[in-house]
């Protein structure tokens, strides 16, 4: 599966349902909701944009992130996943990138920021090849890695 053919294509009444029956591995699915309980969230919070994830037409992740600014005066990714068969092929990447520059349109934005569970590997190795930088500040268990968007 070439990560050439990755997009991103906001969830929709075609796309939603599909998105639900994503899977994490067994080891990641302490570390993040399903995606039916952030499709559910984004119904009382409308600031979230939520969007399928697709490889080669074939949907097979889910990705969501606010619109406006928060904490550590950054937009925050909320969600990034990739069905357990479709990992370790480089799309979780190629779609954070893709991510990264719809959100590097938002207003005034100057930060992108994500938190996740300091022992959650995969998210770590992500985040730092893309450039975000743990500064230490932490919410909860998680950690949060700012990326500037001057670096995107």
């Amino acid at each position: 599966m070439s990560t050439e053919n990755v997009k991103i294509i906001e969830l929709n009444a075609e796309n939603w349902y599909d998105c639900c029956e994503l899977m994490v591995s067994a080891e990641q699915e302490k570390y993040m909701e399903p995606n039916a309980i952030s499709i559910a969230q984004s119904k009382f919070e409308p600031t979230l944009k939520l969007y399928a994830i697709y490889a080669e037409d074939k949907i097979v992740g889910f990705l969501m992130y606010n619109s406006v600014q928060e904490e550590l005066d950054g937009y925050w990714v909320y969600r990034i996943m990739v069905d357990k068969q479709f990992q370790g092929k480089g799309i979780g990447k190629a779609a954070t990138k893709l991510m990264i520059s719809e959100m590097a349109k938002l207003p005034n934005v100057k930060r992108i920021v994500v938190g996740y569970h300091p022992e959650n590997f995969g998210a770590h190795n992500l985040y730092s090849s893309l450039g975000f930088v743990d500064n230490g500040d932490r919410f909860g268990k998680e950690m949060a890695v700012i990326k500037n968007v001057t670096e995107c």
